[in-house]
């Protein structure tokens, strides 16, 4: 979601509760706030390398993409979270299919690198 820095505060908050109440009266059971990527990853020592991996972005990546802000702004709607998973094959296939993702999500290249 887009939107721009004079927007009234609480602005995205009014629009998904009033999508939300609207889905209801229209007999909807359910609204999907969509994905919080890279989180909800293993973390222990022996968690996998690429959750090693995405963890380490999830924390660090701040640059790139805001993964701990969006996490934390859909919690407050108490979502009902499902793992999603990505299959890649192994080697460097993994690593370009996230910076793909990456750049879907972000409305292109020079987007994904503009903060």
């Amino acid at each position: 979601m887009r939107f721009s820095p004079d927007a009234p505060r609480g602005a995205m908050d009014y629009l998904f509760i009033e999508l939300m109440l609207w889905g209801r009266r229209e007999g909807y059971r359910w609204f999907n706030l969509g994905m919080a990527p890279l989180s909800g990853l293993e973390s222990h020592p022996l968690a996998p390398a690429w959750h090693r991996v995405g963890n380490f972005i999830f924390r660090h990546g701040e640059h790139f993409y805001n993964f701990d802000g969006l996490r934390r702004y859909k919690t407050k709607f108490a979502p009902s979270w499902e793992p999603r998973y990505l299959v890649a094959r192994g080697g460097i296939a993994l690593p370009r299919v996230l910076v793909d993702v990456s750049v879907l999500i972000a409305g292109g290249m020079k987007e994904l690198f503009a903060r």
